[in-house]
């Protein structure tokens, strides 16, 4: 078809040049001719089409009025504003002359007439009601963002597509169910950099009409703040300076705003759900994948700054009141309901409200970096697992004594994790009801009743838990003595006077000579693989492999406390135990199995199970239930999808020889130790001893600095680093140049 000729036979006018524009639902050429510069806009012919393109026009006719430059529909030698030939339909549009926003530097001047523009805009199509752009649906209406979920398949890497996903989640869950007190009325939809053009500092005029829709008012703002925020430094400081000129005009209420973040990132979500799809379709167009790279570094960026931050900056800047609970309330509830023995973290304790990922959000929006809660393996609100959870809740929650398909699904998929021996599972419903169900089982297998623990292990706050965790029933009573609890010396090669080999060695000759002095008594020898509250502490090498046959020689069997380490934390290996080369004969779990969701097992072989078999019937009122099995596999799903095992590696041996080159510029750092994303960081003074103080002072002080990690060790001076396994190495960085600057600057 030759665009020449239709130019000069419908308009009579003399062409100059034509060329080629992109375009997403349209073809679109530049032509310059005798009457001026105009753009040719060229539309499969249908009536849906026509309609769509009357409407548009009289849309336009309405914004003529306003100070603004809009395309103007160009009218045939017979008066026509749509014309056909052949199956085609045309429109052709002035060409609107300016600098694209995209091309110009985002001024504060130029941010505020950028409000006032679309406030003006939006003003003026208040009263529009074209019946055909009110039936329109496009994937591009935020009000039918659901339309582009299915394009999260294209998104390739795992981890990416779950970011989206949150976006997703979030939009169903902050969104939806108050969706019907947003103001509708017909916006423009796309007031990108590349369709909105300047002039002097100023915003003259918007092109690309394309993306008209009936939909929610805020919209309008959502669509125009995901562009203008891409490649800033401060993006709230730039939302803030266009919604404070957008309220002037146009004010908006309260529910917009409380929405108005999970809405811009409902837009990056469906940008780059349309650029992995278009990656396929049209490998070589740049039209629709332009904003993809800014797309991505702004969806992080919004996770990073949170919701209520944002809500908060554009409630601030509208003059609405921001209303948070006082701490001191808080704090006085926390007294009157609960024992003085919960505990609370960090000298300024925390309002928090919400998490994502690798963050927490308090009451002020403030983000807060996650290094600490090792529980949200995945990462807090993980939507894979978020999703599994309500799925299940919504068709069945009830008991093993059913049968159902997730509890075998789940179980099947678990037990593939372990060595062959290890067969059977019995699920409850925490890592310390696990323990006590570890010991019970150990017990009545070997008829035993003596229990051999490390020194400052951890096993659970039941009665039994306490009675083996010398962490805990040593702050009960320094003389306490147990005579069925034999305390081992802790493995610790660290200034133990030995090195990893010979420690190993010397402490498992240690803990013999225990086991023989109870020869035939001991029903089980019990240890994490790192003793967590000991101060992460990883065994000494070869300890294990001494030790567990000594206790199976006389009768016992061997424990290994996975509730800390497991599930991929330790990144060379997925359970503690590989790390030593050993295989337990029971294995307890817990804490990350369900991702927040409480949840525990004990995984053991099938001559132990047996032991059950003849006495009282094991039952757990949660234990396993459908809701659990769903949580827990999606978990493991997670973890296979996003390779977190190997990205507990790769992140885990960036930060820990990060951790390494401080210790070598403070000496007060004395030990860098551990696994993965599971460290510990032990501090002594400069004569060696443990410097309690130091510890707390930077656990104190990078919570100031909006980052959480905690201290542990029997003198609280180990730092305990441990974060959701969406910890990146960008965040070790993040941690390891505040941890630098707070020992630079402490007095």
């Amino acid at each position: 078809m030759e665009i020449k000729e239709i130019i000069e036979g419908f308009f009579g006018y003399k062409v100059t040049s034509v060329s080629q524009l992109e375009g997403y639902d349209s073809i679109n050429y530049k032509i310059v001719c005798s009457k001026g510069s105009f753009v040719l806009k060229q539309y499969p012919d249908s009536e849906e089409t026509r309609g769509l393109l009357k409407a548009e026009n009289e849309v336009l006719q309405t914004l003529s009025t306003l100070p603004y430059d809009f395309p103007e529909p160009e009218l045939t030698r017979d008066q026509q504003a749509i014309f056909e030939k052949g199956d085609c339909l045309f429109r052709l549009l002035s060409y609107v002359e300016g600098t694209f926003l995209g091309d110009v530097s985002h001024e504060e001047e130029l941010l505020h007439s950028f409000g006032r523009f679309l406030a003006e805009m939006d003003n003026a199509l208040l009263d529009c009601k074209q019946a055909e752009i009110l039936a329109k649906e496009t994937r591009w209406d935020l009000k039918h963002f659901g339309i582009n979920r299915p394009y999260l398949n294209y998104i390739e890497d795992a981890g990416n597509r779950n970011l989206v996903d949150y976006f997703y989640l979030q939009y169903e869950q902050q969104v939806l169910p108050i969706s019907h007190r947003l103001r509708k009325k017909i916006i423009h939809n796309d007031a990108n950099d590349w369709n909105v053009l300047t002039r002097e500092n100023r915003v003259s005029g918007i092109i690309d009409f394309g993306d008209m829709c009936h939909s929610w008012l805020i919209n309008e703002l959502a669509v125009a703040l995901t562009y203008v925020m891409m490649h800033k430094t401060r993006p709230l400081e730039i939302a803030s300076s266009v919604i404070a000129a957008y309220q002037q005009v146009l004010p908006l209420e309260e529910v917009e705003l409380e929405v108005l973040y999970f809405l811009i990132g409902a837009r990056l979500a469906t940008s780059v759900c349309n650029s992995a799809k278009t990656k396929l379709d049209k490998p070589d167009s740049e039209y629709i994948t332009i904003s993809e790279k800014p797309a991505w570094e702004l969806l992080r960026k919004w996770l990073e700054i949170g919701p209520i931050a944002a809500e908060n900056a554009f409630k601030k800047v509208c003059g609405w009141e921001i209303e948070v609970t006082p701490i001191e309330k808080q704090l006085d509830q926390r007294h009157l309901y609960f024992s003085d023995s919960l505990s609370l973290s960090y000298r300024n304790p925390i309002q928090m409200k919400r998490s994502a990922f690798q963050y927490m959000y308090d009451i002020h929006g403030n983000s807060f970096l996650d290094a600490y809660n090792n529980i949200m393996l995945a990462g807090h609100c993980h939507p894979k697992v978020v999703r599994a959870g309500q799925r299940a809740m919504s068709v069945l929650n009830t008991n093993t004594r059913y049968l159902y398909d997730s509890l075998y699904r789940y179980t099947e998929k678990l037990l593939n994790l372990f060595p062959d021996s290890l067969n059977k599972i019995f699920f409850v419903n925490s890592g310390s009801a696990a323990s006590d169900l570890a010991i019970r089982l150990a017990r009545t297998h070997t008829r035993k009743n003596k229990i051999m623990v490390l020194q400052d292990g951890y096993h659970g706050n039941t009665a039994t838990g306490i009675q083996i965790s010398p962490y805990k029933y040593h702050k009960l009573d320094k003389e306490y003595h147990n005579p069925d609890i034999l305390e081992c010396e802790l493995p610790k090669a660290f200034n133990s006077g030995y090195e990893e080999a010979e420690a190993g060695a010397y402490f498992a000759k240690r803990s013999v000579e225990l086991l023989q002095k109870n020869q035939g008594e001991i029903a089980a020898f019990i240890a994490e693989p790192i003793v967590g509250c000991g101060g992460q502490v990883p065994l000494a090498k070869g300890y294990l492999q001494t030790v567990y046959p000594e206790v199976r020689s006389q009768g016992g069997v061997c424990i290994s406390d996975e509730v800390q380490v497991g599930f991929g934390r330790l990144g060379d290996h997925f359970w503690g135990f590989e790390m030593h080369e050993v295989v337990p004969d029971i294995v307890i779990l817990g804490k990350p199995m369900g991702n927040g969701h409480p949840i525990g097992a004990i995984v053991t072989t099938s001559e132990i199970a047996a032991s059950f078999d003849h006495g009282p019937e094991f039952f757990s009122s949660f234990g396993g239930n459908p809701v659990s099995c769903a949580i827990g596999e999606a978990v493991l799903d997670v973890i296979e999808e996003e390779r977190l095992q190997q990205k507990a590696k790769t992140v885990g041996n960036f930060l820990k020889s990060g951790l390494e080159e401080l210790g070598k510029r403070y000496a007060e750092i004395a030990d860098v130790r551990g696994s993965g994303m599971f460290l510990g960081v032990e501090l002594l003074d400069l004569q060696g001893k443990p410097y309690t103080e130091l510890a707390n002072h930077l656990k104190n002080e990078l919570r100031e600095n909006f980052i959480l990690i905690g201290t542990d060790g029997p003198f609280d001076n180990v730092l305990k680093i441990k974060p959701p396994l969406s910890f990146n190495e960008n965040d070790a960085r993040i941690l390891l140049d505040r941890m630098t600057s707070i020992m630079e600057n402490r007095a």
